[in-house]
């Protein structure tokens, strides 16, 4: 299990975000309205102090056009005197196994990972900018195609060719709404954290090889989450198609 590396100090960067339209993909709109979007994941903590500024930076994509923003907590600086209120285990496990991955030396927080093949620190807006109009021009090969059904209460997944290492289908929940969580305690003492976009739930649904499958959807006990299901390589591998219900 890898181990929390040191932070370092980070400062924003001052320039705009890239249009939204920059940020969606350039195809033409008919083609564009079947596109599936990027995955943008935030691995952050209420307990770090660099976090504060990759929160309101993840609010910005998650109005952008194309792009599907995700919030995940971790854990592993609850030590630091403030657990973290939406942090879970197996959150700091999906950022580990990214890390396995991408080959980077250890889990840090803010960071950014893009359609799971790519990373940037989470204050490098350039680089995001970069990662996630580059993943929005390409195409995954062999991704199949999502759809749900019975109200959402199933997911099909259909037939197309996977990675060698093979992939896995997850169920993601996150509340598309701001929430604002007053810490007391550790290096964010005093201060109000807002967050948007925040993941309340990761579970694997499943193996996919390539051969059509469906899937049940457990039905969602937090009200007013929205569910995003995603086809992905094997321990932290690319991410194939994503699709909200």
């Amino acid at each position: 299990m890898a181990k929390p590396i040191k932070r370092q100090s980070m400062r924003g960067f001052s320039h705009p975000l890239l249009a939204i339209a920059l940020l969606a993909c350039s195809a033409p709109p008919a083609s564009a309205a079947t596109k599936p979007p990027v995955v943008v994941e935030l691995f952050t903590s209420q307990g770090c102090t660099g976090c504060r500024q990759a929160d309101t930076l993840l609010s910005e994509y998650a109005e952008a056009k194309g792009v599907v923003a995700l919030a995940f907590s971790v854990d592993y600086w609850d030590y630091l005197g403030w657990r973290d209120t939406f942090a879970q285990p197996g959150f700091s496990d999906r950022q580990r196994a990214y890390a396995d991955r991408l080959h980077i030396r250890g889990v840090y927080t803010p960071e950014i990972i893009v359609n799971g093949r790519s990373e940037a620190a989470g204050l490098d807006r350039e680089k995001i900018d970069r990662l996630i109009k580059a993943a929005a021009q390409g195409r995954e090969h062999g991704a199949p195609r999502l759809t749900f059904a019975h109200h959402g209460a199933k997911i099909q997944v259909g037939p197309g060719e996977p990675p060698s290492q093979g992939a896995d289908v997850w169920l993601v929940r996150y509340d598309p709404k701001v929430e604002e969580v007053k810490v007391t305690a550790g290096e964010n003492k005093g201060k109000t954290i807002s967050l948007r976009n925040v993941v309340h739930s990761l579970l694997r649904l499943g193996s996919w090889s390539g051969k059509r499958r469906t899937f049940v959807t457990p039905k969602s006990e937090t009200p007013g989450l929205i569910t995003l299901v995603l086809v992905q390589g094997a321990k932290g591998g690319p991410i194939l198609v994503a699709a909200k219900d």
